[in-house]
């Protein structure tokens, strides 16, 4: 596509020459959901200019030939996901629409977009530094297992030949790239990139207070030996995801070494406030004639923090945005409302005030402030921390305000609710107002699975807490008169999974007459401990061994257990109890009319049924 937009810089409008470019694989919205409009808008507000180049043809160079090469230096994103994820299901097959390409058009970025877009940039823009982020390289900054080529592959910084890499949330290492690119046109002297923090690059020697990884050449061979070096350091990894105690990382790799600096710190709520408060239109470039999907989830939705202390093991956010939460003030939020209230498309309804777990606004204790995460626990799981601090009243008063402003009909809460942190809360005031006024007839929630024992390796509190959550949620909502329903997200075929575990949340499904839309079977993206069990078969907490349902067929056996209710899945489903010595179960799960059949969009119309869909949720 090739699409162009400039953001000029208040000192020099007008100059064409951009201080920065930027390469997208997304289709542009000027929007705070998406990462590339967040990095133009902050640069842009700290006096650079920047143009952005949305989706480029990466197989013809010459089609930005008349493009001017930016003073400072280019910068690259694969876009909002994983371009792999994007591209392709957990079982590798292509996906049929892009949320993220004007019209859901596939094939509009590369795959691994990181890559290809660092050497279209290297191609077309000669000499001048290419920087990559977004969170294809956040979570590819260091060796790491890819599932498409089910190896492991070095540093995406040495893959793409790029000078530098923010990971994580990148405002504040962005800031201090300005800043140096500043000081060093001001004194006539080369710009120095190294040594940022939240930033990756090459050494040529070990500094003395890096702790040094295990070698790409030595955990990339696939063998016993290796793979247990592989666990161990993406534990070393784990443990130094926290600004405040976080220490350098140095992994090998042939006669270079990747630096890994300490992350940076989380934004205040200044800072925050001065992010989303930026000039964005909300709307995608004027230049598409169809739409992109993506914003129309988010466009009327508040980002209100950053940040999960939640810890799943399958989720990346640990390596991405960290433990630590960063919040938006009242103020900043109620003021984009009344901001929202004013769009012509406005219908009354915001979608969502949350962030990556709508609950969470504040660090669980004051230690994390003072001193960081715990390094070999977690707040949540496998129960909660008695260090805990579980108030939802600050966030209750923020939702209460949002419903007064005028113009505002109904404020929904579809974020992802963390129900275990939930619980803890000897106040219920805010569950109430919770199912009274934001929850539009369905809640997503997220056990997961049933097993304790599949939990544990999940990360994840064991299976009495949600249904504790359940059974409360049905007694609030009877009491207020409510028709509501818990829409729970699934796994299977998790790390620990086995068949019998498979037919155990089978049964439970039965037993419940919760009828599952849709299961999510386990995909091993980059950045996760979960994708490390995956390739290692090994619990790098414990360095015990585990069972891990790699084979398609198991994993699609897994699958159908948790779809026994559709004919489609009559054979495998049989299979998996013969394979388990279960068919004593057989006219349990597939006896006739023993089970409501679902229609496609349709809702059950009976208070004991529970009907699940999928959020998938940013990692």
């Amino acid at each position: 596509m090739n699409e162009t937009f400039f953001f000029p810089c208040k000192s020099n409008n007008s100059s064409s020459t951009p201080d920065f470019t930027l390469i997208t694989g997304d289709g542009f919205v000027d929007h705070h959901s998406f990462g590339a409009a967040i990095i133009a808008r902050y640069i842009q507000s700290l006096d650079f200019s920047v143009k952005i180049i949305a989706q480029p043809d990466w197989r013809n160079p010459a089609l930005l030939a008349d493009e001017e090469p930016p003073r400072c230096a280019v910068l690259v994103t694969a876009g909002n996901i994983d371009s792999m994820v994007n591209h392709y299901t957990s079982s590798r097959k292509l996906r049929r629409e892009d949320a993220y390409s004007p019209g859901g058009a596939v094939g509009q970025r590369p795959d691994r977009a990181s890559i290809a877009y660092a050497n279209l940039a290297r191609q077309v823009f000669k000499g001048v530094p290419v920087i990559l982020g977004g969170l294809e390289a956040s979570l590819r900054r260091l060796s790491h297992y890819d599932y498409w080529q089910d190896k492991v592959r070095k540093s995406v910084l040495l893959d793409s030949k790029a000078d530098l890499l923010i990971y994580g949330m990148g405002e504040k290492a962005v800031k201090e790239i300005c800043l140096r690119f500043k000081a060093a046109r001001e004194t006539g002297e080369s710009v120095n990139l190294n040594f940022i923090r939240g930033t990756v690059h090459t050494v040529k020697e070990v500094p003395e207070d890096a702790v040094v990884l295990p070698s790409f050449e030595d955990i990339s061979v696939n063998s016993p030996e290796s793979k247990r070096l592989y666990a161990e350091s993406v534990m070393v990894q784990y443990r130094n995801t926290d600004p405040i105690t976080a220490l350098s990382l140095v992994e090998p790799c042939g006669e270079r070494f990747v630096l890994q600096n300490p992350p940076q710190m989380p934004l205040s709520t200044a800072e925050m406030d001065k992010v989303y408060e930026l000039p964005f239109t909300g709307r995608q470039g004027d230049c598409y004639s169809e739409e992109i999907t993506g914003l129309r989830e988010v466009k009327f939705s508040i980002t209100s923090s950053r940040g999960c202390f939640g810890s799943c093991n399958f989720c990346a956010l640990t390596f991405h945005q960290g433990r630590h939460i960063s919040a938006r003030s009242h103020e900043s939020i109620l003021a984009e409302v009344r901001r929202l209230t004013k769009d012509p498309d406005f219908k009354g309804i915001i979608h969502d005030v949350g962030g990556p777990t709508a609950n969470f606004r504040k660090n669980p204790c004051e230690k994390m402030g003072e001193k960081g995460a715990c390094l070999d626990r977690r707040c949540l799981a496998p129960q909660i921390c008695k260090n805990m601090i579980v108030d939802h009243s600050e966030y209750l008063d923020l939702l209460r305000k949002i419903r007064k402003i005028p113009g505002v009909k109904k404020v929904f809460i579809r974020s992802g609710i963390r129900f275990d942190y939930l619980v803890e809360d000897s106040d219920e005031e805010f569950f109430r107002e919770l199912c009274e006024h934001h929850v539009s007839g369905q809640l997503k929630v997220a056990p997961e699975h049933n097993s304790d024992k599949v939990l544990a390796f999940m990360g994840k509190p064991k299976s009495s807490v949600y249904k504790k959550f359940q059974s409360r949620f049905d007694e609030i909502n009877s009491q207020l008169g409510k028709k509501q329903f818990l829409v729970p997200y699934y796994i299977s075929a998790h790390p620990g999974a086995d068949l019998h575990d498979a037919i155990d949340l089978a049964l439970e499904l039965k037993r419940s007459k919760f009828i599952p839309d849709q299961v999510q079977d386990f995909y091993p993206t980059p950045g996760s401990v979960s994708t490390c069990m995956y390739y290692t078969e090994i619990d790098p907490f414990t360095m015990n061994p585990i069972h891990v349902p790699k084979a398609n067929s198991e994993k699609g056996l897994q699958k159908a257990l948790l779809h026994f209710h559709k004919p489609e899945n009559r054979s495998k489903v049989i299979l998996a109890l013969k394979h388990a010595g279960r068919m004593d179960l057989a006219g349990t799960l597939l006896g006739e009319n023993s089970h409501p059949q679902q229609r496609q969009g349709s809702r059950v119309r009976q208070d004991s049924i529970h009907r699940s869909g999928k959020k998938r949720r940013s990692r």
